[in-house]
């Protein structure tokens, strides 16, 4: 029987949150395999135009859980920062993701996950792909202040 588990992040930056944005949720696809090989080894495009309905096939790394995963963009808003996307990978039915990212009042963001995940093998691979989620949005924020002029 297929289980639901849902979890929420909370994530502070001190990069503005157009930037953030552009990097972790508009461009993932190219940036993942340059700076975590680990976590996404390629990606390729397999419709649409990047924006909503657009479908991606990502080919994961040794530190994720799964060998593939299908993404779907079901909603998107570039200027206020949100997004709505739907995962099916390995072990799980369907993964839906909430990705808000704000600016804060310093210049930078916070950015609020929210995903919800069914499948047999949900719980586990949810809570690790929770503890993933967190740590590429601090390998998109070193790379972002590494490179000052990437992604304004």
């Amino acid at each position: 029987m297929a289980s639901t588990n849902s979890w929420t992040l909370e994530l502070e930056s001190k990069v503005s949150a157009p930037r953030m944005f552009r990097a972790c949720v508009m461009d993932w696809h190219t940036l993942a395999p340059k700076i975590a090989p680990h976590v996404i080894d390629n990606a390729h495009h397999v419709e649409g135009d990047g924006g909503t309905g657009t479908v991606r096939h990502y080919n994961c790394g040794s530190a994720v859980p799964f060998n593939a995963m299908k993404k779907k963009v079901e909603f998107l808003d570039v200027d206020k920062c949100e997004c709505k996307y739907t995962v099916e990978c390995d072990g799980v039915e369907t993964s839906t993701w909430n990705i808000k990212m704000k600016p804060t009042a310093n210049g930078g963001s916070v950015a609020n996950v929210e995903c919800t995940s069914k499948g047999v093998q949900a719980n586990d691979m949810m809570l690790k792909a929770k503890e993933s989620a967190a740590e590429m949005f601090k390998t998109v924020e070193a790379y972002l202040i590494a490179n000052p002029n990437a992604y304004n």
